[in-house]
């Protein structure tokens, strides 16, 4: 089957369900219903059904992205944050006291503000560069009302901070470090801007301009801490269902990597109880069902 075939297949087989994130009032007033699908090859082709071309709030999918930088740059983030599923929501203070302030993981809310952290100041505005030229859309940026929303009800993010920062885990003032982590979440993409900024890890950590984010093995890490951890406590069960290396956002976005053959992205902004797309993960189910393309 065709890759246009399968996408316009599989957007008319899914059913958006779930309800949108509603602790983001931004993000509580988008219609739960719209769903959007894209699927990316090696040479930056685009196949796409539904609302693929709409942005969207990327939210957690930037954590990813920015992980991805920081390890660029060298290995030492991982002095400061795990690798392991949490087992915890996203925004969990739990671990944390038992940790001695160590996130479990880059991919729940404590583990990327560290990572933006050790980023350092302008984090958000290098990663906003970095996703215009992987995507090829030079007109991305900052939802400004959602940022806005977000930094106004992100008084968990402040307290898993203030957690770290009483720990030695942050170098940088917890107020800038909280507004550059929630401009980065904020971010708006549509489905076939973030399946082309993500073929860097279906590459094997090489970038749409041919020169190299990540070795091979930078990229395989960064791809296994997403199959195990990159869909809040809810990992377990993706891997089972699809079976390739995912991050999803209460955007209602998820991106998905095949490596050495292409990048997805699905947007759907109702969520289940684990803050998941419902049809997003649905639809990369049946993706991965009737590609036979899985990591396992």
């Amino acid at each position: 089957m065709e890759l246009q075939q399968l996408v316009d297949r599989i957007a008319s087989e899914v059913t958006p369900g779930g309800s949108a994130a509603d602790y983001i009032p931004a993000l509580a007033r988008i219609d739960p219903h719209t769903f959007g699908l894209a699927v990316a090859t090696l040479d930056g082709e685009v196949f796409g059904a539904g609302r693929y071309e709409r942005p969207f709030s990327i939210q957690s999918i930037s954590k990813a992205f920015t992980l991805a930088l920081a390890l660029a740059e060298n290995d030492d983030v991982w002095t400061r944050v795990g690798r392991e599923p949490s087992g915890s929501p996203f925004n969990s203070l739990v671990q944390l006291e038992t940790e001695q302030g160590i996130p479990r993981n880059p991919f729940i809310n404590a583990g990327a503000v560290v990572v933006t952290d050790h980023l350092g100041l302008g984090a958000a505005d290098r990663l906003l560069e970095f996703l215009r030229q992987e995507s090829g859309n030079p007109s991305l940026d900052v939802d400004p009302e959602v940022a806005e929303s977000e930094l106004d009800h992100s008084d968990r993010n402040h307290a898993l901070a203030h957690f770290m920062a009483s720990y030695g885990n942050m170098r940088n003032p917890v107020d800038v470090v909280v507004r550059e982590y929630v401009r980065q979440c904020s971010i708006a993409m549509s489905c076939a801007d973030l399946a082309r900024a993500t073929l860097f890890l279906a590459r094997h950590g090489v970038r749409n301009d041919g020169t190299r984010l990540l070795g091979v093995s930078g990229a395989k890490r960064v791809n296994a801490v997403m199959l195990t951890c990159g869909t809040y406590d809810a990992a377990g069960q993706f891997a089972y269902r699809v079976g390739l290396p995912g991050k999803s956002g209460v955007g209602g976005g998820i991106i998905a990597v095949v490596p050495g053959k292409c990048a997805i992205c699905v947007w759907s902004p109702g969520l289940d109880a684990r803050g998941n797309s419902v049809a997003g993960v649905d639809a990369l189910d049946r993706f991965t069902t009737l590609t036979g393309w899985s990591v396992f």
